[in-house]
């Protein structure tokens, strides 16, 4: 049987339920507290242009590349184990997924937050400012994150209400590999905006070079131009990997053995950005008085437009918080080295940045730029999106297919394949539990957001990512549990998990038979990509493929349980 899914979705604004963070935080496996990435491997380059049409049967779960293309995708879900139910449940999945994914797309979250104030002259209303355009000469754009050139177009597309002289634009937007489409990197590139594809998570070289193209850039300008000038500023996740300049005399090298050391300790980001924002020269509020502290004359403004992919919006911590006050200290990133990293792991740490915090501590470096530092009075931060946003509008398409939403919150964290066996006790318990006092009522859907670990040991070959690694997990858990007419999903927002070209993945309770191999060897191996990448007898895979989608608002995981048990 074929299945027609289209490409639409709700989009909602709603406060978050968090009815079952308790239960997750009761757990010990669990945390509400940070994330970080699940593998140390580097993404590989993929072509610039993303805009495809999947126009037939696909081995994998693949839905229109959000927001970027609109299109209708067909699959076949025809597997002779699968029952009626959960193959409908499934594409009942794509298409919340679908929904989260589209509420949070770059071009609505900028539009709602950067809006023409009066038709009758040039003045925006950005966040809860007003700013005269026609009263800046210059107006220079620039931004790093996998979203960032789909918002830095989308303000551009604002900015033409006004009919905005193209030669009073310029500027920079630092992004993932294939994740600036062509379309976008002309329409930069017409209003003089340049665009540098560099790694992630790893970075390299060519985000050095990019990091300090930009910081030459702002600074330039200010030395340059006496004139007024607006610095709009288009920041998301993966901004901390994409605008990586060291701070001397620290090189390239010991930014990547220090990431690698830090990715294999399963640090939270809220922790590993601590960190961060001593070893570079634009993190920790650095970028903002780059741009700002050499105009004496108080003549630039600058605005962050910033989506959030870190959990409960920390605006300090988003991409390493380039334009947002620092509240930590030296102190606060030596006590983490000293008290989260085992012997083995501090030892593996470049001596470079070991003397590097000594001397911090020993007062002879500043610290970052607080709230008392008045360049800050002229930087207006501005959060435009987050995982809040997807997860309910997750809830509000899985209530229009008929289902019982539950939202389970948006700060769920913990070690992956832990967080997801938690998920499916609480599936099993929602249709199996007593009915006085249950959580939901079949057919239910189970929502949560946020970023799990996965701690990868030293020497560690697998190859997958957070989300795949929960959806292989919970289908050994479903197997194990005997469990029929459940299906679990998650994804990354930004279509990219781990260093993989797949979203996440869609299982059920009957997935581990329809594939060949080891299943719990896989995950002891953290090896989900390998396992789930397998097809079935009918040529499909439980991997989800989207592509990048121009957003990233972290995580979204969605189970679906129906009111019979199959």
């Amino acid at each position: 049987m074929a299945a027609t899914i289209p490409c639409h979705a709700a989009r909602i604004s709603m406060r978050a339920l968090s009815s079952l963070q308790w239960f997750l935080a009761a757990s010990s496996i669990c945390r509400i507290d940070g994330f970080s990435f699940s593998s140390t491997k580097k993404y590989q380059r993929r072509p610039a242009i993303r805009c495809r049409r999947h126009d037939g049967p696909s081995a994998y779960h693949p839905f229109s590349t959000f927001p970027r293309c609109f299109s209708t995708t067909s699959i076949s879900f025809s597997s002779k184990e699968q029952t009626p139910e959960e193959s409908r449940m499934t594409r009942d999945c794509l298409n919340i997924l679908q929904s989260a994914i589209r509420a949070v797309d770059p071009a609505t979250a900028i539009r709602t937050h950067l809006q023409k104030h009066d038709a009758s002259n040039k003045s925006f209303k950005i966040g809860d400012r007003l700013y005269d355009l026609d009263s800046y000469e210059q107006i220079l754009l620039i931004g790093f994150g996998k979203a960032s050139s789909a918002m830095a177009v989308a303000v551009l597309e604002q900015l033409q209400q006004n009919d905005i002289e193209i030669n009073r634009i310029s500027g920079l937007i630092i992004v993932k590999d294939g994740h600036a489409t062509f379309q976008e990197q002309e329409t930069l590139a017409r209003y003089n905006v340049i665009v540098r594809e560099t790694g992630h998570p790893i970075p390299d070289q060519r985000s050095v070079d990019a990091s300090n193209e930009l910081l030459e850039l702002v600074t330039r300008v200010d030395h340059q131009h006496t004139s007024r000038r607006l610095i709009l500023a288009c920041i998301s996740g993966g901004g901390s990997s994409l605008f990586c300049a060291p701070q001397p005399p620290l090189t390239l090298t010991d930014l990547q053995d220090t990431n690698q050391v830090l990715l294999q300790s399963g640090w939270p980001i809220q922790d590993m950005n601590v960190l961060r924002k001593r070893l570079e020269r634009g993190k920790g509020g650095r970028l903002a008085q780059a741009s700002l502290a050499a105009t004496s004359n108080g003549n630039s403004d600058m605005v962050s437009l910033i989506l959030s992919d870190v959990l409960g919006d920390p605006l300090d911590l988003i991409a390493s918080g380039p334009t947002v006050p620092d509240g930590s200290t030296w102190a606060d990133a030596w006590r983490l080295v000293q008290e989260r990293l085992s012997p083995s792991q501090r030892l593996a740490l470049p001596t470079s940045v070991k003397d590097l915090l000594q001397k911090g501590m020993d007062g002879e470096l500043p610290n970052s730029p607080s709230n008392d530092d008045p360049f800050f009075e002229r930087c207006h931060n501005v959060l435009v999106g987050n995982n809040e946003a997807a997860v309910m509008a997750a809830a509000a398409k899985a209530m229009e297919l008929g289902y019982q939403p539950l939202v389970l919150g948006t700060r769920v964290t913990g070690e992956a394949s832990h967080v997801a066996r938690t998920l499916v006790n609480v599936a099993q318990h929602v249709r199996q539990g007593p009915p006085a006092y249950n959580l939901a009522h079949p057919p239910a859907a189970l929502i949560c957001g946020g970023e799990t670990t996965v701690t990868i040991p030293q020497g560690c070959t697998g190859l997958g990512g957070r989300n795949q690694e929960m959806a292989l997990a919970a289908a050994l858990a479903l197997k194990e549990a005997k469990l029929r007419q459940i299906v679990f999903s998650s994804v990354g927002t930004d279509g990219t998990d781990g260093p993989t070209d797949a979203a996440g993945a869609i299982v059920d309770g009957n997935t581990i038979d329809r594939l060949r191999g080891d299943a719990a060897q896989a995950l002891a191996n953290h090896d989900a990509y390998t396992y789930l990448a397998q097809t079935d007898d009918n040529g499909l895979s439980p991997l989800v493929k989207t592509g990048p989608t121009g957003t990233n608002v972290a995580d979204v995981t969605v189970i679906l349980i129906d009111s019979k048990e199959g």
